[in-house]
């Protein structure tokens, strides 16, 4: 997949989609995830991807 989206990233793992949103957010989901860049600082530090954990971070910080 081609991506000329090349971001700031805010994301702390390092990958080859770092900063290239489009891919990261595709192989995300194709895993039932969010890429770390949907969280929070604290949050992102977890590396837990999931929709879960999304939603408790986001209720945790709202």
């Amino acid at each position: 997949m081609a991506c000329s989206n090349t971001n700031n990233c805010t994301c702390t793992y390092p990958c080859s989609r770092h900063g290239k949103c489009c891919e990261c957010v595709a192989y995300h989901l194709k895993f039932g995830e969010v890429p770390g860049c949907f969280f929070s600082k604290s949050g992102e530090k977890t590396y837990d991807r999931s929709i879960e954990n999304l939603y408790k971070d986001y209720k945790k910080n709202s």
